[in-house]
């Protein structure tokens, strides 16, 4: 086969369209700085619009005590202090900015009836400091942004899908990859080259992710342009996935079902968490109640399918449908289940990558040169459990803070040194990849990865069930070596299959050695 090869040069590409990727390319065009943005997905369709509950910043708009200080407090102690405090402190302290910049592009916050930004309660939150659109705010935003880059007219590629970084003397010259509708490539050559694609939860079997998001991709792309990856392992599961239907395991009932007013409760009908939070009790952080509910799961208190309840049918029914309209919803669809008077089946579901690329508090820039990281590629903010509604705001004050840096970068640049070596490699790796015809099933091996991930990784681990992880994870990647890569007229899907589980081996493996040294 013989593709076209297309040639585009910006001064920044972006990769990635979410809530990071998109803050990042506005603030690019904002300076009249050129700019690309590339997705896999459509845009609107970026893992961002599912976030649900809210996004974090000390308004003080309902409770006049809280500051950026507090706000830095709770999110270093629910870190378990593996957070970075500078991180921190650059975050918190830029929230409310971060909230100014989305009123100015146009998003619908809810307010109160005299006009303030309302403010909700999350799990281990001091004061209510979380701003939210009914539990669609990840998808306000999302919408918010992508009206704001077509105001700015920044193009954006979606359905290519990018394999490698290209690189020379540890400086980044741009990136190649491939049409997912019609297999033709791209050579894209930049000053600089932002990082936002995401993180790699999809590699459990129950996630919050949808398939083909946040299969790794980041880290593989990150590892192979010689970033380093820092707590890969720290990954937070969210305590309230839905169990059924299989096809949607995993599909988050938003922690906003809690902070409204949510109960857990057992097989038994017992309030669990009055064991291991008495004070907080559902409202206590993401990994205690995940740990809680895994607990009573595992221990025979669970439902016959491996479940707690989750239960606001005692709510008042326009709570309901004012705060929770998008949980009422999903579960109407999924399981013809209506929240308003019955329970919700949950159990503790994969998340969110609080570990991922290496970066600099102050610019997000990696160790490669003309390379940033930001959104949940990156690391640095969460350390070892993550707030509910903190990487929202994360997205829009990093965004912002690397658009700049990528733009001075760009403008600091006497020459940029391109190597045709590197071009080869990227486009070798792909012709590779097409002309594999061995008889292993790529969707098959995504699934038994995920199942190593599941048995072995999960929740709680411990050393004897991570060492037969690691032996079984060897036998998927010897059978990686013959899978066999069928494009059709449907288009070049199998392709990307390919890569991402590429990404997912590599994620998975948290080869911590290779990916510190390098």
């Amino acid at each position: 086969m013989h593709f076209s090869e297309k040639r585009i040069a910006t001064s920044v590409l972006v990769i990635g369209t979410g809530g990071a990727g998109l803050r990042a390319a506005i603030e690019l065009a904002e300076r009249g700085v050129g700019v690309l943005a590339v997705g896999k997905r459509p845009k609107a369709d970026a893992h961002t619009s599912l976030a649900a509950g809210g996004i974090n910043a000390a308004l003080a708009t309902m409770d006049p005590e809280d500051s950026w200080r507090q706000h830095a407090a709770d999110t270093l102690k629910e870190s378990y202090l593996l957070a970075n405090p500078r991180t921190v402190r650059i975050v918190t302290e830029g929230a409310a900015r971060g909230i100014e910049d989305l009123q100015r592009y146009g998003m619908p916050f809810a307010r109160e009836q005299d006009g303030r930004i309302s403010q909700r309660f999350f799990g281990a939150h001091t004061y209510r400091r979380t701003a939210f659109a009914g539990d669609y705010t990840g998808l306000e935003i999302q919408r918010t942004l992508i009206n704001r880059a077509a105001q700015l007219d920044v193009p954006i590629l979606d359905t290519v899908y990018i394999t490698r970084l290209l690189v020379r003397d540890n400086a980044v010259f741009g990136a190649y990859g491939f049409d997912l509708t019609d297999g033709s490539r791209y050579v894209i050559h930049a000053d600089a080259v932002i990082l936002a694609a995401g993180g790699h939860t999809r590699i459990w079997r129950r996630t919050s992710s949808r398939r083909d998001e946040n299969t790794g991709d980041s880290f593989r792309l990150a590892v192979l342009a010689g970033c380093r990856i820092r707590d890969p392992e720290l990954v937070q599961f969210h305590p309230s996935g839905l169990i059924a239907p299989e096809d949607a395991a995993g599909t988050l009932v938003s922690e906003a079902a809690r902070g409204e007013g949510g109960i857990l409760r057992n097989q038994l009908g017992e309030r669990f968490m009055s064991r291991y939070d008495p004070e907080r009790m559902e409202l206590s952080t993401r990994d205690r109640v995940a740990l809680a509910a895994y607990t009573e799961i595992k221990e025979g208190r669970g439902t016959p399918d491996g479940g707690v309840w989750l239960d606001v049918s005692h709510l008042p029914r326009e709570t309901i449908m004012t705060r929770l309209p998008r949980v009422y919803q999903t579960l109407l669809e999924l399981q013809m289940l209506d929240i308003t008077k019955q329970p919700i089946e949950i159990a503790p579901t994969a998340h969110y990558s609080m570990g991922g690329v290496w970066v600099r508090p102050e610019d997000h820039g990696t160790g490669v040169d003309g390379l940033y990281a930001i959104g949940e590629a990156a690391s640095g903010l969460h350390g070892a459990n993550r707030l509910g509604g903190n990487s929202l705001i994360e997205l829009l004050v990093f965004g912002r803070i690397v658009g700049q840096a990528a733009a001075g970068y760009s403008a600091g640049l006497d020459a940029q040194r391109r190597s045709a070596e590197a071009l080869d490699a990227a486009r070798a790796e792909v012709d590779e990849s097409l002309a594999a015809d061995g008889p292993e099933n790529v969707r098959s091996l995504q699934r038994a990865l995920r199942d190593v991930m599941t048995e072995h990784a999960g929740v709680v681990r411990d050393e004897g069930s991570l060492l037969k992880g690691l032996a079984e994870l060897t036998d998927v990647e010897a059978r990686m070596a013959n899978v066999g890569v069928h494009p059709d007229l449907a288009g070049f899907q199998d392709l990307a299959h390919a890569f991402d589980l590429k990404s997912a081996a590599l994620a998975a493996r948290d080869d911590r050695d290779r990916t510190r040294a390098s």
